[in-house]
């Protein structure tokens, strides 16, 4: 009466599609999960957290839980208003008459909500049987009033019906008409008429009246909240869910049609109880609607409950739900219900039906619309293991029903609506950081992997541009222990690139009962995140450590997303440090120290490589086209030094994209050249080296027009959008030593009886003398202030492999003593000038 009364049969109607259609989409979802595996204890939550995770079904578990409570509530107040309505003292009166005795005022009114809420918790303290038992005769009740009232339309004849108004302290009349089947009524009602609510004393519109109606349709979550309860709730659910909602929906539209064609809108605005006064039999009516809205009020307590004690035995909120998790001998989780029954208590403190009708909507929206995400994200996810025996349903059903949620959501109000997203994303936030990790699985991990797969097919390699280029890093690392600071370096270097710690295991998989990798994949997973770095993880077994690496360069990354660049660690006879030990992330009082990783190589034990195996790995990078980057002493860069005097003393990096091991040839664009610049700017790009300042030295010699080589490198400088400072240093001492140690033209008799004892570059059988790589070295060392990294040019190796011990001899004596020190060779274009 009251929703055909304010806003007419066509708007009634309307809401009832609209109230439905969203009812119905939500409907097919919760058939949907519920009929993919077994359910347990808490309905809506468990689904939502199940599919979700448990930060979206933690906070969507409260947000259900409140606003169970709050219809629960609601039903209450209800009630209570019928009850008055029938037994109170009328207003203006001091004594009841007859069966008028029951007192008017927000006290009073509170003492009878709270009565029969406490009659509801003696039913939900019983257990879910005895609830189940009232239920079903409640339904057989209201099946008999029902039937009642749509007689009363038919046979009852037309009557003026006294309405009397509460106004203040004293009571105002009105007469509203009972005029059976007429047209004229039926016409006067179609259109909206709204008016001033008489309970509340605010006027209605669309959506309040719309926030009123909606709380009668949230029944469709009764059988889903009891699903711990149920025998085979995967087969109740959907049958009784289904029928629920077709059964309300036909009776609803039926009833107001025979309201609007049969009562006029006084009777309809301005007496809500108005179908006892053209009943056939008046109490029975009375007690059909005492008992409906019993019957919603203990179906919200009891739900509440069960999402309470679902949420309680997940441990999500730790110790502040712990005494919700006890329950009586038979199962009943009583100290839920308890729990549920104070909330309840709290919220009748409103005092008025319609004051938190768009507060329980609102909730209840939003609860639908997340259980239409869930069912969504399954469905988008595409798992295999998703296969519910209900198949009425698709994404498209899915996503109407989160579409019809929101909308309505704000339309009934904005505020309430905004307010509770907000609080939503609240306890979303405070999940995520606070609550433990779940074994349930998680839905988005099923659809990154979705579209990560999608994506990845669609990244073409035959489409990469040079403009779109960026580092793809597969760092070597024999034992993290001595490398946590190069891994955390590499992680700066990689400027959104794919990052690949890469680990060889010595061993024969025909001499093993099984895989040895699969144990150490969790520690490397955890060593990623404690040192805060965006790396994948490969491991891979070989019988060396030159084929290992050959594997993972193969073989690692997927589609277009390949390692295009390798790094290793320098080939010294320094001592491992255990870097783990020092690193904050492992000496706080909650870490142990070590993860799974063995101790490190003793100085005086053998290598796992030799020198001329470490060359051939570089070696075998280039013939693949990988880029290669050599770092020596890296776990000697204390970044967080660095970072805290960045302020007043900005750090350099220093650049020398000349080959010093190749005197002959002083070109500075050359391919990797240009690599070895990008990589610098790459560096200089990282968050953490912004500040600092990059230095790049451009060596030249006397009649050699310094002046206009630096012009042009500036304006290549100018051309790569890379800020540097130029630094000229003459090196007419350095090179004189190289000149000093030929014997003959180039490529005259005595050089190529020397070539065997020389190294080999392209192009170049110059030899260079140990003296002249220390005066090379020493060259380095005198440019100050001393950086924080140097990135210096790698030549290729020779081609003879017998020169391979002499090639990494003098890359020892180049960087010997430069502290941080990155060795590159690029083999790819790497930077444009174009847009």
């Amino acid at each position: 009466g009251f929703v055909v009364g304010h806003a007419g049969l066509y708007q009634a109607l309307a809401m009832f599609a609209v109230a439905y259609f969203i009812i119905g989409m939500t409907v097919l979802s919760v058939c949907a999960i519920a009929t993919n595996g077994a359910l347990d204890a808490g309905g809506a939550y468990y689904m939502i957290s199940r599919a979700l995770g448990p930060e979206f079904g933690g906070s969507i578990g409260i947000m259900f839980f409140l606003a169970n409570v709050c219809g629960s509530a609601l039903y209450v107040l209800g009630l209570v208003e019928a009850v008055v309505d029938s037994f109170g003292i009328p207003p203006g009166q001091k004594v009841g008459t007859g069966v008028h005795v029951l007192p008017q005022s927000y006290w009073y009114e509170l003492l009878y909500g709270t009565v029969l809420l406490a009659l509801c918790l003696l039913v939900c303290l019983v257990g879910a049987s005895i609830y189940a038992k009232a239920t079903f005769l409640i339904f057989l009740i209201v099946m008999g009033v029902l039937g009642t009232i749509l007689v009363s339309f038919f046979a009852t004849q037309p009557l003026g019906v006294p309405i009397r108004l509460p106004h203040f302290n004293s009571s105002e009349t009105d007469n509203g008409s009972f005029t059976g089947f007429s047209l004229t009524t039926l016409h006067n009602n179609l259109g909206g008429g709204y008016g001033v609510d008489y309970t509340t004393g605010q006027m209605m519109s669309f959506s309040s009246v719309f926030a009123v109606m909606f709380n009668g349709c949230t029944g469709i979550m009764a059988g889903s909240n009891m699903s711990g309860d149920l025998k085979r709730p995967s087969y109740s659910i959907p049958r009784g869910t289904i029928s629920a909602v077709l059964f309300t929906y036909l009776v609803y539209n039926l009833l107001a049609f025979l309201m609007c064609a049969t009562c006029d809108r006084t009777l309809l605005q301005k007496d809500y109880g108005f179908l006892r006064d053209i009943s056939i039999f008046p109490p029975l009516v009375t007690v059909g609607i005492y008992a409906a809205t019993l019957s919603a009020a203990m179906s919200n307590l009891i739900g509440a409950s069960r999402i309470l004690y679902a949420l309680a035995r997940d441990d999500l909120f730790g110790r502040a739900l712990a005494l919700a998790k006890k329950t009586s001998a038979s199962g009943n989780p009583v100290m839920a219900v308890i729990l549920s029954w104070l909330v309840v208590q709290l919220v009748l403190f409103s005092g008025k039906l319609n004051t938190i009708a768009g507060v329980v909507t609102t909730f209840f929206l939003l609860v639908y619309a997340t259980v239409n995400l869930a069912c969504l994200a399954l469905e988008w996810a595409s798992a295999p293991n998703f296969r519910p025996t209900f198949r009425y349903f698709t994404w498209h059903t899915c996503l109407l029903g989160i579409t019809g949620c929101c909308v309505m959501m704000f339309l009934i109000s904005p505020l309430s609506a905004s307010a509770s997203l907000g609080f939503l994303l609240i306890l979303l936030l405070a999940l995520h950081y606070l609550s433990p990790s779940s074994t349930w699985g998680y839905i988005s991990q099923a659809l990154i992997f979705h579209q990560v797969r999608k994506y990845l097919l669609m990244l073409d390699v035959r489409k990469d541009h040079v403009k779109f280029w960026r580092p793809q890093m597969l760092l070597m690392v024999q034992n993290p222990r001595g490398s946590s600071r190069l891994i955390d370096f590499v992680n700066d270097l990689k400027k959104s690139g794919l990052y690949v710690l890469g680990h060889v295991e010595l061993q024969d998989l025909d001499t093993l009962p099984s895989d040895p990798l699969q144990p150490q994949q969790d520690s490397w997973l955890s060593l990623v995140d404690k040192l805060n770095v965006k790396a994948f993880v490969s491991l891979t077994l070989a019988p060396s450590v030159r084929h290992g690496v050959r594997q993972l360069l193969f073989t690692s990354g997927l589609g277009g997303m390949r390692p295009n660049t390798l790094v290793l660690g320098f080939y010294d006879d320094a001592a491992p440090q255990d870097g783990l030990a020092r690193h904050p992330a492992f000496t706080s009082a909650r870490e142990d120290v070590p993860l799974g990783f063995p101790p490190l190589r003793a100085p005086a034990a053998p290598k796992l490589l030799s020198a001329r195996e470490y060359v051939g790995i570089v070696a075998d990078a280039l013939k693949m086209l990988r880029n290669v980057l050599l770092a020596r002493d890296l776990e000697s860069l204390d970044k967080a030094w660095e970072l805290r005097r960045a302020a007043s003393h900005p750090p350099a990096i220093h650049v020398w994209p000349v080959n010093l091991l190749r005197p002959d040839s002083a070109r500075y664009a050359d391919t990797c050249s240009l690599f070895l610049l990008q990589m610098a700017c790459v560096l200089n790009m990282a968050r953490a080296w912004r500040r600092a300042r990059l230095r790049l030295f451009l060596c030249v010699e006397a009649g050699a027009m310094p002046h206009a080589q630096e012009e042009k490198l500036r304006q290549l400088l100018k051309d790569l959008r890379i800020q540097a400072q130029i630094q000229l240093v003459p090196w007419d001492a350095v090179t004189c030593l190289h000149w000093q140690t030929r014997r003959g033209p180039p490529g005259g008799p005595l050089e190529e009886e020397e070539e065997e004892g020389a190294v080999n570059f392209p192009a170049n059988t110059t030899q260079v003398s140990d003296e002249y790589v220390c005066a090379a070295n020493k060259l380095v060392l005198e440019q100050s202030p001393a950086p924080a990294v140097r990135f210096l040019y790698l030549p290729r190796p020779p081609a003879d492999t017998g020169l391979y011990p002499l090639y990494l001899h003098q890359l020892e004596l180049l960087t010997r003593g430069l502290g941080p020190t990155v060795l590159v060779h690029g083999v790819s274009a790497v930077t444009s000038t174009q847009l």
